[in-house]
C-alpha cells in the first residue's frame, strides 16, 4: 500500500468537491499509481470516528455516487447506539446510562433496529447502481475477505448475517430508491459486549411503544478467533478483494473527515440532520410512559402521554395531602422535552411556584 499525501477533485452530477486527502492501494507486487484506463469502483474510507459524521457521509454517497461505478465505503464509530428511522430510543436505550457515559445517539435514515456500536466494530457499505446490485457478490467479497486474514469458514446464514462457529460476527441491511442500491453492514472485531447489553436494555418502568421491538441476537467478536486483528486489517483485506473481484490493481481511496463538510454543502446539510434533537429524539413514535415514585410526603404515581417526544398529556395520582403541588407538577410538564432536563425544568417551576425547594428530592429517572 502506497500513501500520497495530495488534492483530489471528486465530480459528481452536480458538484465538484476539493477532498483533501487521497491514497492509493495497490493489489499484488506492483506499485505504480497510475491507471491505463479509468477505474470501474470507488474507494472511500472515513478518518474519523464521530458517529453522526460517517452515516451522514452514507447518507450523501448514496444521493450523490457515480451510479457507473461500484463503490466502497468503511468506517467506525465511537461508542453510539444507533437506532432504526421508526424507533422510539426512549424505548429501545437506557438514555440515562448513555448519557452518564457519553454515548452517543444517532437515528439512521433507513428503517431496521437498534444497535450498538464501538471502535471494536467495523462498518462496511457497497454502493451500486440497481441494474448492476448484487447482494450474493458483496456478501462473497467479506466472506472471502475474513477467510483470507485466518478466520475459520465464515458462512452466510439467511438474508442477513454472517456465521462463525455458529455465532453472529456481521449484520446487513440494504436500501433501494430509484437506480441507487447499498448493502452495508457491521463486522464485529471486538465490541464491549457488555456495554451492547447495558445501553440496549430497556428501563423496567411500563413503557408502552408503536416502534419496532430490537432482539439481542447470538453474538460473538471475531478476536476471540484471531487476538491480534485490527481494523485496519480487516479494511485493508476488503479493500484487497473488493479490488479483485472488480479486476482493479491500483485503487485511489478518499479518506473523509469532519474537515470536509465546509467544503460539501449537502453533506453538511445531512450532518445537522443527523445531529439535531427533533430528528435523533423528536421522530419518536407516540407512546405512553407511567411510573411511581414514594417520597416522604407520599407516593406519586405519573402517567404521561408524548408524541415527538413532547409531553402532551399528563395524568398524576398520588395520596399527597398537597393536592396544589399535584395540579402545579401537572401543568408544569406539558409541553417539555421528555428528556432529563425537561423533567428538571419541569421540577423547578413546580418548586419555585411552591416556594418549596425540597418538595423532591430526586429527579424521577425517565428510560
Amino acid at each position: 500500500m502506497i500513501s500520497i499525501k495530495g488534492s483530489l477533485f471528486f465530480n459528481t452530477s452536480k458538484n465538484i468537491y476539493n477532498i483533501s486527502n487521497l491514497r492509493y492501494f495497490t493489489t499484488g507486487s506492483s506499485t505504480s499509481t497510475s491507471q491505463s484506463k479509468p477505474s470501474n469502483i470507488k474507494i472511500y474510507k472515513s478518518t474519523t470516528t464521530n458517529a453522526l459524521f460517517n452515516i451522514a457521509t452514507e447518507d450523501w454517497l448514496f444521493k450523490e455516487f457515480d451510479t457507473n461505478k461500484q463503490v466502497l465505503y468503511l468506517w467506525r464509530n465511537t461508542p453510539t447506539v444507533v437506532i432504526g428511522r421508526y424507533q422510539n430510543p426512549f424505548k429501545e436505550c437506557h438514555l440515562q446510562k448513555m448519557d452518564e457515559d457519553g454515548v452517543v445517539l444517532a437515528r439512521r435514515f433507513s428503517g431496521g433496529g437498534a444497535v450498538y456500536q464501538d471502535l471494536g466494530n467495523t462498518n462496511f457499505t457497497f454502493l451500486s447502481s440497481t441494474s448492476t446490485y448484487d447482494k450474493n457478490k458483496n456478501t462473497q467479497i467479506i466472506l472471502d475477505s475474513l477467510k483470507s486474514i485466518g478466520l475459520p469458514k465464515p458462512e452466510a446464514s439467511g438474508r442477513n448475517d454472517i456465521l462463525i462457529d455458529g455465532k453472529k460476527v456481521s449484520g446487513s441491511a440494504y436500501k433501494q430508491s430509484g437506480n441507487r442500491s447499498f448493502h452495508h453492514g457491521t463486522l464485529m472485531i471486538d465490541v464491549n459486549l457488555d456495554s451492547l447489553q447495558k445501553y440496549l436494555n430497556p428501563n423496567k418502568d411500563k413503557l408502552k411503544s408503536k416502534g419496532i421491538t430490537s432482539v439481542i441476537s447470538r453474538v460473538t467478536n471475531m478476536k476471540t478467533l484471531k487476538p491480534n486483528m485490527t481494523h485496519e486489517e480487516i479494511c485493508d483485506s476488503i479493500i484487497n478483494e473488493f479490488c479483485k473481484v472488480y479486476g482493479e490493481s491500483n485503487v485511489e481511496i478518499e479518506e473523509l473527515n469532519t474537515s470536509d463538510l465546509e467544503k460539501i454543502p449537502s453533506l453538511k446539510e445531512t450532518y445537522n440532520t443527523l445531529k439535531n434533537w427533533d430528528w435523533r429524539y423528536g421522530n419518536s413514535p407516540t407512546f405512553e410512559h407511567q411510573f411511581e415514585k414514594r417520597f416522604d410526603w407520599g407516593t406519586i404515581d405519573i402517567n404521561m402521554n408524548c408524541t415527538k417526544s413532547v409531553i402532551e398529556k399528563v395524568k398524576i395520582y398520588s395520596d399527597s395531602l398537597n393536592p396544589i403541588m399535584i395540579e402545579c407538577l401537572t401543568d408544569n410538564l406539558l409541553g417539555v422535552k421528555y428528556n432529563k432536563e425537561g423533567i428538571e425544568i419541569a421540577i423547578e417551576r413546580t418548586k419555585n411556584a411552591l416556594n418549596n425547594k425540597d418538595i423532591f428530592n430526586k429527579t424521577p429517572v425517565i428510560a
